[in-house]
């Protein structure tokens, strides 16, 4: 699992019909303390994350495993919304 935060959403009228009516949303992994470090991907969205949260997500054959990308051409899934992260005792985020 990675910790990302949203920062914006993929728009794509033509695509695999097991995608149909599922929104992908466009991710980049943080560090620990939500600070950005990676490249942007796009992830599918099996929760209802916005713009701006901080998610869990899973990549390769695991983001298949949820009951929504099962059996499904997907490489990320977001399954979870972060609430906090504490590292070393201390909350280095809080959801507001």
């Amino acid at each position: 699992m990675l910790i990302a935060r949203v920062i914006g959403t993929t728009v794509s009228t033509i695509k695999d019909e097991k995608l149909v009516s599922r929104k992908l949303l466009i991710v980049c992994q943080t560090d620990e303390r939500g600070e950005l470090i990676g490249k942007p991907f796009v992830a599918v969205d099996t929760i209802g994350a916005g713009n701006g949260e901080l998610v869990l997500t899973s990549a390769g054959s695991s983001a298949r495993q949820t009951a929504i990308t099962k059996d499904t051409p997907v490489d990320a899934v977001i399954m979870a919304i972060i609430d906090s992260l504490e590292v070393d005792g201390k909350v280095v985020f809080r959801k507001s």
